[in-house]
C-alpha cells in the first residue's frame, strides 16, 4: 500500500457524554466557591453532596450537530458570590470540554442546587 493510500482510510472518534460529564464535572468542583456536585433526587426532591468519586452524576450532557449542552448541578460555600461562581464554573468548564474533547461547548446551564456553611 502506498503512502497516498494510508492517508485515505476512513475513521472516526467517538466520545461518551459520560466521558465528558466527568470531564466538566471536575472542572467545576475545581473552581473557588464550588463545594461539590449535586444530585437531586427525582422522587421527593432531596439535594446531595455527591463524593468527589462522582463528579459526572451531577451533570447533564446532551450531544447535537453544532455543539454540546452541559448542564451542572453545583452546591457552593455560603458567603460566595453565586454569580461570579457561576462565571467562573461556566469559562473552566468551556476551556476544559473544548480543549479535551475539539469539539464546540455550545451552552452551559448551572443550577446551584444548595448553600453549605464551611467551618
Amino acid at each position: 500500500m502506498s503512502k497516498q493510500e494510508e492517508n485515505n482510510v476512513a475513521s472516526s472518534v467517538s466520545i461518551s457524554p459520560n466521558v465528558i460529564a466527568r470531564s466538566a464535572g471536575s472542572a467545576t468542583n475545581s473552581t473557588l466557591g464550588v463545594v461539590g456536585m449535586a444530585s437531586v433526587d427525582p422522587v421527593d426532591g432531596i439535594v446531595k453532596l455527591l463524593s468527589n468519586d462522582k463528579l459526572g452524576k451531577g451533570v447533564k450532557v446532551t450531544i447535537e450537530e453544532d455543539g454540546i449542552i452541559i448542564e451542572l448541578h453545583i452546591i457552593v460555600a455560603f458567603g460566595v458570590n453565586i454569580q461570579s461562581v457561576a462565571e467562573n464554573i461556566i469559562e473552566n468548564v468551556k476551556y476544559k470540554v473544548e480543549d479535551f474533547t475539539s469539539m464546540t461547548v455550545k451552552e452551559i446551564n448551572v443550577y446551584v442546587e444548595g448553600v453549605k456553611i464551611i467551618n
